[in-house]
């Protein structure tokens, strides 16, 4: 049992019925690389799940594809059965080619099959909340999802989900989703540098949605990075501290789900993610992304 168990930064946010950490965990470094194969430390791996749950964090995120199965089955070898509090967040619509691709997996047939992956590896009756993950490799793309979705939205009477939720996702998107049956989270980049997400996270949140945003490092541009790089060494801090601590004060409705495959590493960014930042602080970084 860890000794290490700082009270996680943010508090926790209600996902339907469902209420978990703001602190989450990302099950996808995991994996081996590329988020292909087995992991190089299989018993590392395992160790970091097993902290996660010692340091009270009641988020995982995590899809089938990540190995493909890989995480899946780490999660479950590691903590299976699983607290109650604990709650798991999977996603569907894509999947693992020879060469390390995310093709897109989304026809009926794909998504049921999919559903079941996860339920069998993960070793579940019900999926908590499965999101359905859209566009490509490069971002969202514009177009309908209402097949896809209405495939989850049955599964979800079948009882085999609880809550549904999109990812990768354009505004219309999650426009056009909401108007078919409720969702609990979307999941999208997004973090200071790219701040394409503002109005639909203020529309989320006033919603009572919750706004997921993954690669909190991603996409920076040298000046950008330069930037954030000097706030850091300001508040003697990390940048990937500063920058989850940025995210969790830009809005109530946002949940954290760094990952990382250390143990070290998961206690730093739960601590750095308690960053005081002021004001003058908050002022400052606004400026890198706009």
């Amino acid at each position: 049992m860890s000794t290490f168990s700082p009270s996680l930064p943010g508090g926790t946010w209600t996902l339907g019925d469902l209420t978990v950490t703001r602190f989450g965990y990302g099950a996808m470094q995991l994996a081996g690389p590329g988020v292909m194969g087995p992991p190089a430390d299989r018993d590392g791996a395992l160790a970091v799940l097993r902290e996660v749950v010692d340091l009270g964090i009641t988020h995982i995120d995590t899809a089938d594809a990540y190995g493909p199965r890989v995480t899946n089955e780490l999660i479950r070898e590691a903590l299976h059965p699983y607290p109650g509090t604990l709650h798991i967040v999977t996603k569907v619509g894509a999947t693992r080619d020879e060469q390390g691709g995310w093709p897109p997996a989304r026809r009926p047939e794909d998504l049921r099959l999919a559903v079941r992956h996860n339920l069998d590896n993960l070793g579940l009756e019900t999926l908590d909340v499965v999101n359905l993950r859209l566009g490509d490799a490069q971002g969202p793309r514009p177009g309908s999802i209402a097949e896809p979705f209405e495939t989850l939205v049955e599964l979800q009477r079948q009882g085999l989900i609880r809550h549904l939720g999109v990812s990768n996702a354009t505004a219309d998107q999650v426009a056009e989703a909401r108007s078919i049956a409720p969702i609990v989270c979307v999941q999208n980049m997004y973090n200071l540098a790219h701040r394409q997400d503002d109005e639909l996270i203020d529309e989320l949140a006033g919603q009572g949605i919750a706004y997921v945003p993954f690669f909190p490092l991603g996409g920076f541009s040298p000046l950008q990075s330069s930037a954030l790089t000097a706030v850091a060494g300001r508040l003697d801090a990390t940048p990937m501290s500063v920058a989850l601590a940025w995210l969790l004060h830009r809005s109530p409705n946002i949940l954290l789900i760094p990952g990382t495959s250390s143990v070290a590493h998961l206690r730093e960014n739960v601590t750095g993610a308690a960053l005081a930042l002021t004001d003058d602080d908050l002022a400052e970084l606004d400026k890198i992304g706009r």
